[in-house]
C-alpha cells in the first residue's frame, strides 16, 4: 500500500461527524460487544471444552439431544419458511392496499414484539388445544392433535417470527416504484412474471433477512413453546427446554455442550443464509 493510498484511508476514519472521536466511540463500541457477545461465547466454550473431545461427543450425540435438536432446528425452518411466504403477503397487503382498520393491522403485527411469550404460550393453548376452538375441530374432524405436538410448535413459532419477516419486507416495498411493473406490463409481462422478474430480486435480499431473523429467534424460542409443545422427549421436546432440565439438574457441562451444538448449527445455517442473500445482492445489483 502506497503512503497516499495510507493517507486517504486514515482520512477516511478521520472524517467529521455528528459524533466526535472516532477513537473514543470505536473503543466503547468493541468493549460493548466484548462483554455482551464474545465474553459469553468464549465462557461457553471454555464450559464445554472442560469436557474434552470425548465427553463432548458422548453428550451431543446423546439419542435424547439429537432428537430436541432436530425438533428445534425442523420447526424453526417450517415455522420461518411460512413466515416468508405469508410475511411478505401481509406486507404486500400494508404496503400497496388502503383499507378500513388498516393501522390497526399494522399494530397488531407488532403485537408478538411486546407480548411475553408466557401469556401468548399460554393463549394458543387455550386455543389450539384438544378442548379448545380450533384445537376440538380438528381432534374431531380430522383426528388431528395440534396442541402437545410438534405442528403446535410450528404454530408458535409462526406466532412470534411473523413480524421478523413483516417489519423487514415492509420498508423495502415501500420503496419500490409502481412505475417499473407499468413498463413491465406495457413491455408484455404477465402478472406472474413482473413478480418473479422485476419484484422479486429486488426484494430478496429482504425476504433472506427476515427469514434469517425469523428463524434464529424461533430457534431459541422458550416461553411460548413450552405450553403447547406437550415436552415429550423424541418427540416435541424442544432443545432450550433439555437445557433448562439439565440446568435443574445441576449438570451445567450438558447444558452448555447442548448450547455450543445449538450455537455452531446456527451459526452455519445463518452464514450460508448470508452467503445467498450476498449472491443475490451481487446477482441482481441490490443493495450495494
Amino acid at each position: 500500500m502506497t503512503a497516499t493510498a495510507r493517507s486517504r484511508q486514515a482520512w477516511r476514519f478521520r472524517r467529521p461527524s455528528v459524533i466526535p472521536g472516532f477513537g473514543l466511540t470505536f473503543g466503547f463500541t468493541l468493549t460493548y460487544f466484548s462483554l455482551v457477545i464474545l465474553v459469553p461465547l468464549i465462557a461457553l466454550a471454555l464450559r464445554s471444552a472442560s469436557l474434552g473431545l470425548e465427553g463432548f461427543l458422548a453428550t451431543a450425540l446423546d439419542p435424547r439431544v439429537l432428537g430436541a435438536l432436530r425438533v428445534s432446528f425442523t420447526t424453526a425452518l417450517m415455522a420461518a419458511s411460512v413466515n416468508v411466504v405469508f410475511g411478505t403477503l401481509v406486507a404486500w397487503v400494508l404496503v400497496r392496499y388502503r383499507f378500513p382498520g388498516r393501522r390497526i393491522v399494522d399494530a397488531i403485527v407488532d403485537l408478538p414484539f411486546a407480548l411475553p411469550t408466557a401469556v401468548a404460550g399460554i393463549a394458543l393453548t387455550a386455543i389450539y388445544a384438544p378442548s379448545g376452538w380450533i384445537g376440538g375441530l380438528f381432534s374431531r374432524l380430522f383426528d388431528f392433535r395440534i396442541a402437545y405436538s410438534p405442528a403446535g410448535i410450528v404454530i408458535a413459532l409462526i406466532f412470534i417470527g411473523l413480524p421478523f419477516v413483516v417489519r423487514t419486507v415492509q420498508p423495502v416495498l415501500e420503496e419500490v416504484n409502481r412505475e417499473v411493473e407499468e413498463a413491465a406490463a406495457t413491455l408484455g409481462a404477465t402478472r406472474l412474471q413482473t413478480v418473479t422478474r422485476v419484484l422479486l430480486p429486488g426484494l430478496s435480499p429482504a425476504i433472506l433477512t427476515g427469514f434469517a431473523l425469523a428463524f434464529a429467534r424461533a430457534v431459541g424460542e422458550y416461553g411460548s413453546v413450552i405450553f403447547i409443545a406437550g415436552n415429550i422427549p423424541f418427540v416435541s421436546e424442544i432443545a432450550p427446554l433439555l437445557i433448562v432440565i439439565r440446568l435443574e439438574e445441576y449438570n451445567y457441562v450438558g447444558a452448555t455442550v447442548i448450547a455450543a451444538v445449538m450455537l455452531m448449527i446456527s451459526f452455519c445455517l445463518l452464514f450460508l443464509i448470508n452467503l445467498i442473500q450476498a449472491w443475490s445482492r451481487k446477482r441482481f445489483g441490490y443493495g450495494s
